[in-house]
């Protein structure tokens, strides 16, 4: 019996706590509304934490309020969500930035261009990702083409110092990201990066990706049209191995560039040692070889050869028969014709020199 009182009574000492708290519950009034309404009124514009705080009462109290005040109150609770959600979204996007976490910044920065489809630096950032990570590079590389088309109409180039560099660096992904998949693709970014000022026409990996691009594009696609196209020496041959060696020509001016940046020993003699080999094959000898390196920053970055072609024969003209008066022959006896033997004609058939081995593309230079 005493345990039964005793329950008894903590159950009305629960009923007695909780009777405050349900007293204080809000209810749906005019004086409420009105009130609600002012609390926000007053700090929607300098002090949007307190206004915010107040469309969370009224949507509690008065969930299915419809009315003018609802509808306002509403609207500015739904904006602010979306407006601090957004500036979260872009401090996490800023500090991936900061913190070179490549892959999140193309995850969030997603999500800033969503609201911001003119933010500049985003695109521009992610971007320029693929230079950091390496497995973001496709991804990267679309975003660096949004990027230029935006700089290019005159949008910010931060956060890089300058266009040009801004630029630079964008095209080098464009470059990094075909060099894989279509080398041939990748040699234009990679001269217009190599032509804008930047600190990047100052790094050799630029030109050494450059060589790479010609030997796995124009170079080794010429090389085996000509392998198949051409087994004996004919005009056609010897015209393939002039547009061969214009490749080659521009491949061994971006590895004497590459060569004579690289300022690590071992670097520099493993480059020295390709390019010496290239030069001599294309060449015959090494002669000139020092002076190329010694001029080949000074000199402008040649730029895609254009192709060679044979002239075109001119046309024989027709002779244009000259009219010749009628006249009345004198009869003169025909006497029979002997046919005369012809002479055999003196044919000497020379025998085809062997069609010459086209310069093979080099081997990929050592990264």
């Amino acid at each position: 019996m005493r345990q039964t009182i005793k329950l008894l009574a903590l159950a009305g000492a629960l009923l007695i706590f909780a009777a405050p708290a349900l007293a204080q519950t809000k209810e749906c009034t005019d004086e409420f509304k009105t009130a609600t309404y002012k609390k926000w009124y007053d700090n929607r514009k300098d002090h949007q934490d307190i206004a915010f705080q107040a469309t969370e009462e009224w949507i509690a109290t008065c969930p299915n309020e419809e009315g003018p005040y609802g509808v306002a109150l509403k609207k500015f609770n739904a904006a602010y969500k979306a407006a601090t959600g957004a500036e979260t979204i872009k401090k996490q996007f800023e500090e991936a930035y900061l913190k070179k976490n490549y892959a999140e910044q193309i995850r969030l920065g997603k999500q800033v261009i969503a609201s911001e489809p003119d933010n500049s630096a985003v695109y521009i950032i992610m971007g320029l990702a693929g230079l950091g990570d390496a497995a973001q590079l496709s991804e990267s590389s679309q975003y660096a083409k949004k990027a230029i088309e935006m700089l290019e109409a005159g949008k910010p180039f931060l956060p890089l110092a300058t266009k040009d560099q801004a630029l630079a660096y964008l095209n080098n992904v464009l470059g990094k990201a075909a060099l894989k998949t279509a080398p041939a693709d990748a040699i234009p970014y990679f001269l217009k990066a190599a032509r804008l000022e930047s600190e990047l026409k100052k790094n050799p990996q630029l030109y050494l990706d450059l060589a790479n691009a010609y030997g796995e594009g124009p170079i080794a696609t010429l090389s085996d049209e000509y392998k198949a196209k051409h087994t004996i020496e004919s005009p056609e041959s010897k015209l393939a191995i002039e547009n061969l060696n214009q490749f080659i020509d521009r491949q061994i001016d971006a590895l004497a560039r590459a060569t004579a940046l690289t300022t690590n020993p071992a670097g520099k003699k493993a480059l020295m040692d390709l390019l010496t080999v290239l030069y001599k094959d294309r060449n015959k000898s090494e002669t000139g070889l020092n002076e190329l390196l010694a001029k080949v920053l000074s000199a402008p970055i040649p730029d895609i050869p254009t192709p060679l072609t044979l002239p075109t024969p001119a046309a024989t003209p027709t002779p244009t028969p000259t009219a010749t008066p009628t006249t009345t022959p004198t009869a003169t006896p025909t006497p029979s014709p002997t046919p005369a033997k012809a002479a055999a004609p003196s044919v000497t058939t020379a025998s085809p020199k062997p069609a010459p081995s086209p310069t093979p593309p080099p081997k990929k230079p050592p990264r």
